[in-house]
């Protein structure tokens, strides 16, 4: 079979839906299937290629429209050798870009079953004339794509909620998910980076872990705050965005990393006294909690999307009440004092992971729904 993924924004570019078509791609082909995406250009990357895993991937283009966090596809894409590749199944990430509402007319009109796949829990845009904007074309991008009558389908329950918003039934989840082992290999991979050294965390000193992308939603500048409270305690900082450089000049016992690569990322957290993600986000299912479970490290999280279902309770996690950097202070400061208690959590958080968010578990769901797709057609 051939699938094909329509994800606006695809790697190089970080982010749990990026993560989440490469995972589900990479199992395609490993059971003997073709896997296309199909996603935004990017200066420098070309248009067409094949990569080290057998993906091959279509580059459309697009604008950049807020500083490319949503790149909207350029009027009549260059798409004819797409749609001579013989797609059987296709799948569409997610409900409100351009190129999801383009994707599904398109499959439509060429009697190709599809499935779309939903990652949020909120608007892309909030407050005054420019939210309001941003709200009426997602209602609108969504009637578009509903009129397509693909099922949709989020990747956790609360995603599925919130898809009534906008007059949806979802049809079920397709969870974000993780390969354990494949983690606990990247963990120990060569070269291996000692975190630790290289941070000049101090003897019985903490090192605290936050990743993702540096927006204020996500809470990585109230973060740092209640870092500084903490004698002994270092915070590493993995990822990009417009908070990146004031985060930079904070310095202290604050490490701004940039974007890592994944291996050091995994590496940053299987060595991590606690994972910290303190966001207001309208996150779908943060690809890194699936993450840091599977490392087995402390987590400590406000309750976003898919956190109940990853961390049914406190015997899982410590939440947080609010993001205020007292309020992660005291937290942090309960949490590393205790280090058997916190790790005894991250053991129930692994095992309740490997039970039910695998990528193993999430490919043979999608494969079912395809097969069941391609029999009905």
């Amino acid at each position: 079979m051939t699938f094909c993924f329509f994800t606006a924004q695809y790697l190089p570019t970080p982010g749990g839906v990026e993560r989440y078509t490469w995972n589900l791609a990479r199992r395609c082909v490993a059971a003997g299937h073709r896997a296309l995406i199909v996603t935004s250009a990017l200066p420098g990357l070309p248009a067409r290629e094949r990569d080290a895993h057998g993906l091959e991937i279509f580059r459309l283009p697009a604008f950049p429209v807020m500083g490319g966090r949503f790149p909207v596809l350029r009027p009549l894409p260059p798409a004819a050798d797409l749609w001579a590749q013989g797609i059987d199944f296709a799948v569409i990430q997610t409900r409100m870009y351009t190129q999801s509402i383009w994707a599904a007319r398109q499959c439509k009109r060429r009697g190709i079953p599809a499935l779309v796949i939903d990652h949020s829990t909120g608007y892309m845009m909030h407050g005054g004339l420019s939210g309001l904007a941003g709200r009426w074309y997602e209602h609108f991008a969504c009637g578009l794509i509903r009129r397509c009558g693909f099922p949709f389908y989020g990747v956790s329950r609360d995603v599925c909620r919130w898809l009534q918003t906008f007059g949806i039934t979802a049809a079920g989840t397709l969870p974000n998910a993780v390969d354990p082992e494949e983690l606990a290999a990247l963990a120990q991979a060569e070269p291996r980076t000692d975190w630790r050294q290289q941070l000049q965390v101090p003897e019985g000193g903490h090192l605290v872990a936050f990743v993702g992308r540096l927006i204020p939603e996500k809470g990585a500048m109230q973060l740092a705050e209640a870092v500084q409270q903490l004698p002994g305690c270092v915070l590493a900082v993995a990822g990009t965005g417009p908070q990146e450089e004031a985060l930079r000049a904070l310095g202290g016992p604050v490490r701004v990393l940039g974007a890592l690569p994944h291996d050091q990322i995994v590496q940053l957290l299987s060595q991590a006294d606690c994972y910290c993600l303190p966001t207001q986000y309208a996150e779908g299912f943060p690809t890194t909690l699936l993450e840091a479970a599977a490392c087995r490290c402390p987590i400590l999280c406000t309750h976003t999307a898919g956190t109940g279902e990853l961390l049914p309770d406190e015997d899982y996690t410590l939440y947080l009440e609010d993001t205020r950097p007292e309020t992660l202070a005291a937290a942090l400061q309960a949490l590393l004092r205790d280090p058997k208690a916190a790790r005894r959590r991250a053991e129930r958080a692994f095992e309740n992971l490997s039970a039910h968010f695998t990528w193993q578990a999430v490919f043979a769901t999608m494969m079912k729904m395809a097969q069941n797709a391609l029999q009905a057609r």
